[in-house]
């Protein structure tokens, strides 16, 4: 892990982001891909690689729990791209009452992040696993592309999803202390935005990458939480 400075967001802070959430379905006015648009999608992913070793870019959740079968992993940095919780979200991580927000890839910066290849075994099965789990709709397949990353080794051509998200859903340049309240406060049937805020923080910083943005919110959010429950730095050490 980079240095000996620890994560203010804890394991207990973050059980207190948790609670019991119903799955509302879909979100109105989205269309889920069809299995005949995940067929068509993911050939046209696997034609556009062209035969060269397939590589993900990960800079999220997928570092943390991929769904595809890798064989390598090195770190990488995007170029004119960075960080953000900039998509509001009414599921998953968040709820119509209390809506959260979702990390993607904006424009503009430097993004450090984790390179995974593909095993050459089913790439067309695992490419249709990472459109089922990262797009779901026809309104966000614009947001897989190819992009490319440096790495020690050169450039390396890499997929990636959510990057460059547009439409109403999208809030760009929050302040971190605005980002921080949210990602506090909601909770959706698969677990709070603070968990999976600790999980992309502890999970960079296991593999040598510290993003000053998230480090800088992981502890606005342990602040939001503590003041929220009432709690001081020496309560929660007990």
């Amino acid at each position: 892990m980079l240095g000996a400075t620890s994560m203010a967001l804890t394991d207990e802070l973050v059980s207190l982001s948790l609670r019991p959430e119903l799955d509302p379905g879909p979100e109105p006015h989205r269309t889920p891909l069809t299995e005949m648009e995940v067929e068509t999608f993911a050939r046209r992913l696997l034609q556009e690689s062209a035969g060269a070793p397939l590589w993900v870019f990960a800079y999220g959740s997928l570092i943390w729990k991929p769904d595809f079968d890798a064989v390598e992993w090195q770190r990488g940095a995007a170029r004119g791209w960075h960080r953000s919780f900039c998509l509001k979200m009414t599921r998953w991580r968040g709820s119509r009452a209390q809506p959260g927000l979702m990390m993607a890839l904006d424009r503009g910066g430097r993004c450090n992040g984790i390179l995974y290849k593909l095993a050459d075994d089913d790439r067309l099965g695992q490419i249709r696993r990472l459109i089922r789990r990262e797009v779901g709709t026809n309104e966000d397949a614009a947001t897989v592309r190819w992009i490319p990353v440096e790495t020690a080794h050169g450039l390396v051509r890499a997929l990636v999803f959510w990057a460059g998200p547009k439409g109403e859903r999208v809030s760009r340049r929050l302040p971190l202390e605005t980002v921080a309240r949210v990602l506090a406060r909601a909770c959706g049937h698969m677990g709070s935005c603070a968990e999976y805020l600790y999980l992309t923080v502890k999970h960079l910083e296991e593999r040598g990458i510290r993003d000053r943005n998230l480090w800088r919110l992981q502890e606005l959010v342990a602040a939001e939480l503590q003041s929220i429950h009432g709690l001081n730095e020496v309560t929660q050490r007990r």
